[in-house]
């Protein structure tokens, strides 16, 4: 029986160049390829057409992880995809299923789920596996009221610090495209209109640490029931 031929799509190249060991040494897997950006990850399908790519979201290139599946498809319309991400709001999760992914996994699995379900993908009539991380709920769209996700805690605090969103994904080493989905999840679940009023309120609700005076953020005049300061040069904008 023919291995698993799989293509690894992942921007941190010690993540990747583990899995890529692990899988090696799986039976019946094969690792051809690794790619650290989306346009690799394009070119290297069309030269190997894998049976399956393990794609992580926040990489590079994946502004828009969509049109990344549809790219993929058109490119080797026999290649499965399996999510392998952080990235967990369950929004895009919703949007990506009826693309044809074979599962989407929070990297916090275990390495037998995994391999589980790399297996899977690529067999006829298997399970489409859904893992969130602790709190996420995997159906029914996202959750306004719901708390935020670890990496939303993240941005929020850094849009709290006065950096853009440019500055954010350059921090964090993601695309700027996911830093404003983020932000726009961040809007959602904190009922917000504008990175001050969502940085207030993180604030307000323990989400996040008050910012430390003198740290670059200038003062704002206090309101009722609110922090005193605010996000510089802040705008409705995610």
């Amino acid at each position: 029986m023919d291995p698993i031929r799989i293509l690894i799509a992942d921007d941190h190249t010690v993540l990747r160049n583990a899995l890529a060991e692990l899988l090696q040494a799986e039976e019946g897997m094969e690792v051809v390829a690794g790619a650290g950006h989306v346009a690799a990850l394009l070119d290297l399908a069309s030269q190997h057409l894998p049976d399956l790519v393990l794609l992580d979201i926040e990489m590079p290139g994946n502004d828009q992880p969509e049109k990344t599946v549809r790219q993929l498809r058109d490119i080797s319309p026999g290649t499965n995809v399996l999510i392998l991400t952080m990235y967990d709001d369950p929004s895009l999760v919703q949007s990506l299923l009826p693309l044809g992914i074979r599962g989407f996994l929070h990297k916090t699995v275990s390495w037998q789920t995994l391999s589980a379900a790399v297996r899977d993908a690529c067999s006829q009539g298997g399970p489409v596996p859904v893992s969130l991380s602790e709190g996420r709920i995997a159906t029914g769209g996202p959750s306004s009221q719901g708390p935020l996700s670890p990496r939303e805690t993240e941005v929020i605090g850094l849009a709290a610090q006065g950096l853009s969103n440019y500055q954010i994904a350059r921090r964090l080493g993601i695309a700027e495209g996911t830093v404003k989905r983020h932000m726009r999840n961040i809007f959602d679940k904190l009922q917000a209109r504008s990175r001050v009023e969502a940085a207030n309120k993180a604030v307000a609700t323990g989400l996040i640490a008050h910012p430390v005076p003198g740290g670059g953020r200038r003062p704002h005049s206090p309101t009722r029931g609110g922090p005193s300061w605010a996000v510089p040069h802040a705008s409705t904008k995610p």
